[in-house]
């Protein structure tokens, strides 16, 4: 591979009518987007989304009929490989960025499997970031009725409001609170503040290979999450109690994990594959840096969704200074505290009836009480 790469993707995503395409329009103006693929998921029996975005042909990639989470996904996955070969033999001469906008009615967890998961493109692409749209007029209906808008701002780094000034005011502050219990670490952001645009979009990964920076903080979620399980248990009850109608929000959590000290690769790699074979349906996302035992010096990045675990990445430093494990997981229906359980097994941590090593390793069930 050549310098160029890895070449950012980002994803674009949101219910139907969020606005995507608006504001891939707006976005596609700006200069920081010159020499960017956009490749635009169709569903429907007439192609037309294509048409709407204002950009010369050329950098339109339009996928054949059909959703990405199903039989197009392989149509993804030879788009971007052929975008590589276009770009090697020179037919492209500058490929600086991937915007994928998917349908509406997607679970975009397919589509960040299929960017993270090949073993040619994880040389050529890295995973930038997800952008999800939500509609503040028709957002909190969406949310009730449907589990895909739900995973939509779950796996979210961004979050970006649309059509507020639509909506009572509110409506907007309580779709607010609502998208941070369900995804307490995105950015929440209003497409009608100037300041939404790529500066505040894009570049929201890990590693920027360009700049040689990691800014761990940032890509783990600005906020503190740890212990966020039981105020979100709290506050899914009290809000049930009044909205019984949002049932989808009680089935998503955000765990976050730390471990002060460094942890043997061996234990690390145990904990990932018996969560991904017990629930791996069911881990929306997960990214973390790890302290490992082995070579406490440079940090172990990892960066899963589902059964799905990019291939993990070596830093040549501590970014911020702070060793040690952090883990930040978004499940659905997970059992209640399977996850925390579990780490604390290969941490060595003390848990109220976590049983030992070895015991779960042949039973791994049991930890769950399954």
């Amino acid at each position: 591979m050549s310098s160029g790469f890895p070449i950012p993707v980002s994803v674009v995503t949101g219910f139907l009518g969020a606005g995507k395409t608006t504001l891939l329009n707006r976005l596609l103006k700006e200069p920081q987007l010159t020499d960017t693929a956009v490749i635009i998921n169709e569903f429907g029996e007439v192609a037309i989304d294509h048409l709407l975005v204002e950009q010369a042909s050329d950098g339109i990639i339009q996928l054949s009929d059909g959703c990405l989470c199903c039989t197009v996904r392989g149509d993804l996955v030879d788009t971007l490989a052929d975008l590589v070969d276009r770009l090697q033999t020179g037919r492209i001469a500058r490929l600086a960025r991937v915007v994928v906008e998917t349908t509406g009615l997607a679970d975009p967890a397919p589509v960040l499997q299929s960017i993270m998961a090949h073993p040619a493109l994880v040389r050529a692409f890295r995973l930038d970031g997800v952008i999800t749209l939500v509609d503040a007029v028709n957002g909190e209906a969406t949310l009730d009725a449907h589990v895909e808008a739900v995973k939509q701002a779950a796996v979210a780094d961004r979050i970006v409001l649309t059509k507020t000034d639509l909506a009572e005011a509110g409506d907007v502050e309580a779709l607010r609170a609502r998208l941070r219990q369900i995804n307490p670490n995105a950015v929440l952001l209003d497409v009608n503040d100037p300041g939404t645009g790529t500066a505040s979009l894009f570049d929201c990964g890990l590693y920027n290979p360009e700049t040689k920076s990691a800014d761990v903080r940032r890509w783990l979620g600005e906020e503190a999450t740890h212990g966020h399980d039981h105020h979100h248990h709290d506050d899914d009850h009290d809000r049930g109690h009044h909205h019984h109608d949002r049932r989808h929000d009680a089935r998503v959590h955000c765990h976050s994990l730390v471990h002060d000290g460094p942890v043997p690769f061996s234990a690390i790699e145990t904990f990932l594959d018996l969560l991904r074979s017990t629930h791996g349906e069911k881990l929306l996302r997960m990214k973390g840096v790890i302290e490992l035992a082995e070579d406490p010096s440079r940090p172990l990045v990892i960066h899963g969704v589902q059964k799905i675990l990019h291939p993990p990445a070596r830093l040549p430093a501590w970014p911020d200074g702070q060793r040690g494990t952090r883990l930040v997981l978004i499940t659905l229906d997970m059992p209640e505290d399977y996850v925390q359980r579990l780490f604390a097994a290969f941490t060595n941590r003390p848990s109220i009836d976590t049983p030992d090593r070895a015991a779960l390793e042949a039973n791994p069930l049991a930890i769950a009480g399954l």
